[in-house]
């Protein structure tokens, strides 16, 4: 389906948000090093704190981006909002009031793809993006939905507990949706968006089912 927009007005997006946020994308990346320090420096506060942040992001991308920047070419971007701020709130109650996430660099397979996920949202994908001519202002930066959502996908399965998978939906879902737009665009970067929705959500629904099997062992072994 064609977007209800041009590709110039898409960019300008891009400007206008940049432009007009300077210098929180600065202020982003910082928080994006808290979350890589706990998870490789671990302590009995930094599940909340990364959980706290990953839910600031997408409280940050649904209210500023989306519902302040997007929908002034695109009034759909006031569902995207919702769903962006309805997964802000879901980190918020899985990670810091449930305790569901629990955060660690382990050396296996899901950690090193954490890793490798989290370095390309924060490094390589904005030099992608330049070698694909996307300039910046006129380019998707740190706490913009594509890499911000790649980057989250990275930190989950960095999660050591078996991962909740409704927090999971709302990032899937855009991973196609944001995929399909910005591909027909020419965002040739964004072709790693479905690439880590696809790894990450096979992943983590493997590792619940070793979990859940680990832990129906355990229990039977314990009667």
């Amino acid at each position: 389906m064609k977007p209800p927009f041009t590709l110039e007005q898409f960019l300008a997006v891009f400007k206008n948000y940049n432009e007009g946020v300077f210098p929180m994308q600065l202020v982003l990346y910082l928080i994006s090093a808290v979350v890589i320090y706990f998870v490789i420096k671990p302590n009995e506060k930094s599940d909340k704190i990364i959980s706290i942040i990953l839910s600031f992001l997408w409280l940050w991308m649904g209210i500023i981006y989306h519902i302040l920047y997007f929908t002034a070419i695109n009034k759909a971007a006031y569902l995207f909002g919702g769903l962006f701020i309805v997964q802000g709130i879901l980190f918020l109650v899985s990670g810091v009031f449930e305790n569901k996430l629990s955060f660690g660099f382990r050396k296996d397979i899901y950690g090193i793809t954490g890793i490798i996920l989290i370095v390309f949202a924060l490094i390589l994908y904005p030099i992608a993006g330049f070698f694909f001519r996307h300039i910046y202002p006129s380019s998707p930066t740190f706490g913009l939905p594509c890499p911000t959502t790649i980057f989250t996908f990275g930190v989950l399965l960095l999660n050591i507990k078996k991962c909740p998978l409704p927090i999971l939906i709302i990032p899937f879902v855009w991973s196609i949706i944001g995929f399909t737009a910005a591909f027909q665009f020419g965002m040739l970067e964004d072709t790693a968006l479905i690439v880590a929705s696809l790894i990450t959500t096979a992943l983590l629904i493997y590792r619940n089912r070793i979990l859940s099997k680990n832990k129906r062992i355990i229990n039977n072994t314990g009667q």
